[in-house]
């Protein structure tokens, strides 16, 4: 069994049976920790748990197609190595915060009860839903997302059309008013968007009147109905300039424009930012897109939005890394967004200069529930390269990478194939025959053998490989062409 296919498989259900089967330990929470990619941690669930329990739970399993092999995940899981784990405490443009981890301005944070139950979870603070002055009025339906064909529930990206917070202005900052007067601990963000100097200056003064910490300028909204707000905002350099240097005179609290993934380059708005006097930066925000499902349709008219989850990933990696790499904007601290979902991928994020995390779709998928795994993956990292502070990996990986010409050419690393690994189904050869350089025979035998004259070291074959059979030799340098 792949115990990571295997819990993937998992509903993650609320109040769940295979738990509710059992009299020790929370198996759901075990199969949680291995599909939010902790499972050399998740055995510690499972304590007092016998074999007959086990496959209690199993039978208890209400999944759709077939239970979750539960014992067998279970027997498969590594022992918990004990280890003291260091805090995730970290300061952000001057404010102490007991973690990096963040809901981002969205649906997940539109009222009191629920930012007050993400914070009883253990979220350290929230970037409430963008406030404005101007009514809003949503679609339905306003989401879609993208699913492996003949998929549910789970989706490799999501698509929203919901602009802004629908709230009278004056209840949402007394929200936020009574958030920080009852969670004094959590750092609390208004988010504001406005659509003249006058509208920016009046939302962050009431916002610095509620009590927040902070205040972000949403210049990024892909859906606004109306010009002139939004990413309209946020791809005219003068216009981020004009507006954040108005907010920052206006105020005394921290200020942090958010920037638009749809752009060419976003260091040419977030240098205006960063003379504006900004102290620190948002990105990313969702990227424009088109889904052409049912569900996209309303009143049978379709239209451009929003998209995020684990999708973009890579592209706000990709922004990330251009504001480190400017040698200005790279001084201030810089929130990253977009496809958060496990601790590796807020490691990404931090790895490449973030020093503050929002998440918001994996939330949506999952529920505040998530911030557990986080927290926790995310420390026993650290505890295991023996790091006491987050601040230390801030940045690391951004000297690592160069320009396209300037990686090494001169060296090669082959596919290796593992024998006991290896089913025989002849994916490698597929792709390396239709996609590759015609590298890899396979015959009779159903073992794939790979053809060191011709192989280029590209390792698609191991990337379509199912079984994982397939790694890397060594790097050795080219052979010499005569």
């Amino acid at each position: 069994m792949n115990i990571y296919e295997e819990a993937s498989r998992c509903l993650l259900c609320e109040n769940a049976p295979c738990t509710l089967a059992t009299k020790h330990g929370d198996v759901a929470r075990a199969i949680r920790a291995v599909r939010f990619d902790n499972a050399t941690l998740a055995r510690q669930w499972l304590d007092g748990c016998g074999e007959d329990e086990l496959e209690a739970a199993g039978r208890a399993c209400i999944h759709h197609d077939r239970p979750i092999r539960i014992a067998e995940l279970a027997r498969q899981l590594p022992e918990v190595e004990s280890r003291e784990l260091p805090s995730l405490d970290i300061d952000f443009c001057g404010i102490h915060c007991e973690n990096p981890f963040f809901l981002a301005s969205s649906a997940v944070c539109t009222g009191y009860e629920m930012v007050a139950r993400a914070f009883e979870a253990g979220w350290a603070g929230v970037y409430y839903k963008t406030i404005c002055l101007d009514d809003i009025n949503e679609v339905s339906p306003r989401f879609d997302a993208v699913h492996r064909e003949g998929g549910r529930g789970d989706f490799s990206a999501f698509r929203n059309m919901e602009q802004l917070s629908e709230n009278p202005v004056d209840m949402d900052f007394d929200i936020l008013r009574r958030l920080k007067q009852n969670y004094p601990t959590k750092v609390v963000v208004a988010s504001i968007m406005g659509n003249t100097e006058d509208d920016w200056k009046t939302l962050a003064k009431m916002a610095e009147q509620a009590g927040v910490d902070a205040v972000e300028l949403n210049f990024s909204c892909p859906q606004m109905r109306l010009t002139g707000m939004g990413s309209d905002v946020g791809q005219d350099s003068e216009l981020v300039t004009f507006f954040t240097a108005h907010v920052k005179r206006a105020v005394s609290i921290p200020v942090i424009p958010k920037m638009t993934p749809n752009i060419t380059l976003m260091s040419s708005p977030a240098m205006g930012a960063y003379f504006a006097g900004a102290d620190a930066i948002s990105a990313i925000n969702t990227i424009k897109s088109v889904t052409m499902t049912d569900r996209s349709e309303v009143s049978g008219k379709l239209t451009v939005s929003g998209l995020s989850g684990r999708a973009v990933k890579p592209i706000a990696l990709k922004f990330i890394l251009e504001l480190m790499k400017n040698p200005l904007i790279g001084k201030i601290p810089i929130s990253g967004i977009g496809g958060i979902e496990t601790w590796r991928d807020a490691l990404d994020f931090i790895r490449l200069g973030c020093s503050n995390l929002q998440v918001c779709t994996a939330v949506m998928q999952y529920g505040y529930r998530i911030i557990d795994d986080l927290v926790l993956g995310l420390r026993n990292y650290m505890a295991s390269r023996g790091i006491d502070r987050l601040s230390n990996l801030v940045g690391e990986a951004v000297p690592q990478f160069v320009k396209a010409g300037d990686l090494d050419r001169d060296t090669i690393v082959y596919p290796m194939v593992d024998r006991d690994k290896c089913l025989g189904c002849g994916r490698c050869h597929i792709s390396c025959m239709d996609g590759g350089h015609q590298a890899i025979a396979f015959g009779d035998d159903r073992v794939p053998h790979i053809l060191g004259n011709k192989c280029v070291g590209c390792l698609l074959c191991s990337l379509v490989c199912p079984t994982g059979a397939i790694s890397q030799s060594k790097r050795v340098a080219k052979k010499k062409h005569n």
